[in-house]
C-alpha cells in the first residue's frame, strides 16, 4: 500500500511542469483577451490623432507597447523554463525554474491587472475629471517601466500613424538649387543607422527632462 501511495507521488519536476502548463494557458486566455484591448488602444491613438491630441494618442500607444512586451518577456520566459527542464538534470536547474514561475506568476497578475476592461480604456480619450485622474494614473505608472528600444518603437508607430491619419508628408528631398536642379544623393545605410540614432537621442533627452519636471 506503502509503495502505491509513493508511485503517484508528484515530483519537484512534475509539479514544475505543471504550473509552466497552468501559466501558459492563463496567458494564452490573457492573449486572445488583451488583443481585443490593444485593438481598440490603437482605435484610440487614430481617432485623438484625427483630433490633433497627439499626447491622449501616444499614451494610447505606450499602454499597448506595454501590455504587449508583458505578454511577449512572459510567453520567452515560459518557453525557456521548459527547455531547461526538458533538456536538463531536473535537480541542477530546480532553483532557477521555481524562481522564474514564481516571477512568472508575478508577471501574470500584472497583466491581470494592465487589462482592466474595455471601460477603462476608454478613459484614455476622455475629457472628464476623472478621465484626466485616470490618463496621468497610467502616464506615472509607464514612466521607468518601459525600455528605451520600446518607447522608441511607440514614437515610430505614432510617426507612421500620423502619416496615415493626419496626410503628413515624408520628410522632403533636398535638392540644390543653381543652373539647374540637382537630384538628392541617396543616403547610405550608414546615414539611415546616425539619423536613428540621432533621433533616439533626442527622443531620450525630452523623456529625461519630463520625468524631471513631474
Amino acid at each position: 500500500m506503502g509503495n502505491s501511495q509513493s508511485s503517484h507521488k508528484i515530483s519537484a519536476q512534475d509539479r514544475a511542469i505543471l504550473d509552466m502548463k497552468n501559466q501558459r494557458d492563463k496567458l494564452r486566455q490573457y492573449q486572445k483577451r488583451i488583443t481585443v484591448i490593444t485593438n481598440r488602444e490603437t482605435e484610440i491613438a487614430k481617432a485623438c490623432l484625427a483630433k490633433g491630441d497627439k499626447q491622449k494618442a501616444l499614451l494610447a500607444l505606450r499602454r499597448k507597447k506595454y501590455q504587449e512586451s508583458l505578454l511577449s518577456k512572459t510567453d520567452g520566459q515560459l518557453e525557456q523554463l521548459e527547455k531547461l527542464t526538458s533538456s536538463v538534470e531536473f535537480a541542477l536547474v530546480q532553483k532557477d525554474v521555481l524562481f522564474g514561475l514564481q516571477q512568472g506568476t508575478q508577471v501574470l497578475n500584472m497583466i491581470h491587472k494592465e487589462m482592466g476592461g474595455l471601460e477603462a480604456v476608454e478613459k484614455l480619450m476622455g475629457e472628464t475629471e476623472d478621465a484626466r485622474r485616470y490618463q496621468q494614473e497610467i502616464s506615472d505608472a509607464l514612466a521607468g517601466q518601459m525600455s528605451n528600444e520600446d518607447e522608441d518603437e511607440v514614437e515610430d508607430e505614432l510617426e507612421a500613424m500620423e502619416r496615415e491619419v493626419v496626410g503628413l508628408p515624408d520628410a522632403p528631398n533636398k535638392t540644390i538649387v543653381g543652373e539647374g536642379t540637382l537630384p538628392q544623393v541617396p543616403r547610405t545605410e550608414l546615414d539611415r543607422e546616425e539619423e536613428k540614432l540621432q533621433k533616439q537621442k533626442e527622443r531620450a533627452r525630452q523623456r529625461r527632462v519630463a520625468l524631471e519636471a513631474s
